[in-house]
This record gives structure tokens, sequence and C-alpha cells, in this order.
């Protein structure tokens, strides 16, 4: 009776360190294929920058080093491969596309452009897609994280290599800084 009682005990265990593994997994491939949607829309994004870049360049010639540090931002953000490589140089991407858009508010006609408009809107998607992404990513790499410290998924964890991953944290300096309201 004894010998059943522990037979069965060892199998109960094998059988959830089984189904503990079975998850880790399934959620290690939804990492990586929530990091591959992000890194889609990323590349869309960067596509797209180029004809807003050219479509501003046709009415703002002279704003020469603002073109620049878009294109620089923009590579570096291509090269950058980790999560918190990624997010860094998209953290400053952003900020130079902004830079952009305000050399675009002081040229009317440009504003007033079909096709910049087109490539605005376009643009707005793709960080909406993004921000979409960004959060079932981390969701994602939060459950998993989770199994990787707590008992005694750990357990398994540690046995079978799994290790956190890394969240992909976008933040922009006006998210830092305090609202101010006036009146």
């Amino acid at each position: 009776m004894f010998f059943i009682f522990v037979i069965g005990l060892i199998g109960l265990l094998v059988l959830a360190g089984i189904v503990i593994y079975n998850r880790f997994v399934r959620l290690r491939f939804t990492v990586r294929s929530s990091w591959s949607d992000i890194d889609v829309l990323l590349k869309k994004r960067y596509n797209l920058v180029p004809n807003l870049v050219e479509t501003v360049k046709g009415y703002a010639t002279h704003e020469r080093g603002v073109f620049e540090k878009v294109t620089e931002a923009r590579s570096k953000a291509m090269q950058a491969s980790s999560p918190a490589e990624k997010a860094q140089a998209e953290n400053i991407f952003k900020e130079t596309l902004k830079s952009l858009f305000a050399v675009a508010e002081a040229y009317p006609d440009l504003k007033a452009s079909i096709q910049f408009s087109q490539l605005q809107s376009q643009l707005q998607q793709i960080e909406d897609s993004i921000e979409y992404a960004r959060r079932y990513y981390n969701a994602v790499v939060r459950d998993y994280n989770t199994m990787t410290e707590a008992f005694p998924s750990n357990l398994i964890a540690g046995q079978f290599g799994f290790t956190k991953e890394e969240f992909f944290e976008l933040e922009s300096a006006a998210e830092k800084e305090p609202v101010q309201v006036k009146f």
C-alpha cells in the first residue's frame, strides 16, 4: 500500500514537472512571437520614415540638420537588437521624429499636402499598433518572468535554462515631466 502511494506521488510530481515545463515552452514561444510582431511594426515605421523625410525635404530644404538626425536615429534604431537596446534607440528615434514634425508645423503648404497627411496618418496608425504590441509583449514577459521566479516553477526553470526576459519599455522625456495645470 505504501509502495503504491509513493509511486503515485512520484507520478504526480513528474506530471506536474511536465506541465510546468510545457507552460514554459509555450510562454517562451509567445514571448518570441510577440517580439517578432513588434519588430515587424518597427520595420514598417523605419520604411515609412524616409518617405516622410523626403516629403518634408521638398518643402523645407534648409532644415538639413533635422533630416540628418532623423536618418541617424533611424539607422541606430534599426541596428539595436535586444529589447533594452531597442527601447533606448527607439526613445531617441521618437524624439527626432518630433523635431521633424516641428519643422513641418512651420510650413503651412506642407501641412496641407495630401501626401504628407497620408504619411502622417500611416505613421500614427503604426505608432498605435506598436503601443498595443508592446503592451502585449510586456504582459507575456511579465507572466514568463513570474514563472521563472515563483515556486515550484523556478526549480524547473533553473534545471532547463529558462531565464528572465527583458521588458520593452519606451519612455520619453515628456512622460517623466510632471503635468502643469495653468488657469
